[in-house]
């Protein structure tokens, strides 16, 4: 996948993905405008709508409703590593739903690409191309 990125005023950033845009910016206290989500909130919610993804194709692929179903995703910040050292993500279902579907959901919301990247050793390489 090729992604084309594009400065804007300010410190606006945009991402072009085929016939998309995806438009990030800084929140006011970052130094930007806060008109659109920082790029690591994008990051924070691909994992968590990745998760959703999984969890509607489950029930889309047996017939369960989804319409009532939810989901929530909480960081939790690890002072001594600086960064994020989990994620907690909550499915709500109704009263009626299905329970012998709970481990089911939970598997299905784990097998997201975005949090089976997390777990990986990515190697990231960075090169300056002149054009």
């Amino acid at each position: 996948m090729s992604i084309e990125v594009k400065f804007r005023d300010g410190v606006k950033v945009d991402a072009y993905i085929d016939s998309m845009v995806i438009q990030t910016d800084q929140s006011v206290k970052g130094g930007g405008e806060g008109t659109a989500p920082e790029p690591f909130t994008l990051f924070l919610a691909s994992l968590a709508t990745c998760a959703g993804y999984y969890i509607k194709a489950f029930c889309n692929s047996r017939n369960l409703p989804t319409d009532t179903i939810s989901l929530s995703m909480d960081s939790m910040y690890d002072p001594i590593k600086k960064r994020i050292g989990k994620f907690i993500i909550k499915i709500y279902v109704s009263m009626d739903f299905p329970e012998k579907y709970d481990q089911a959901l939970i598997h299905a919301s784990n097998v997201c690409a975005v949090k089976r990247h997390l777990s990986e050793q990515i190697e990231l390489e960075t090169l300056v191309v002149r054009v």
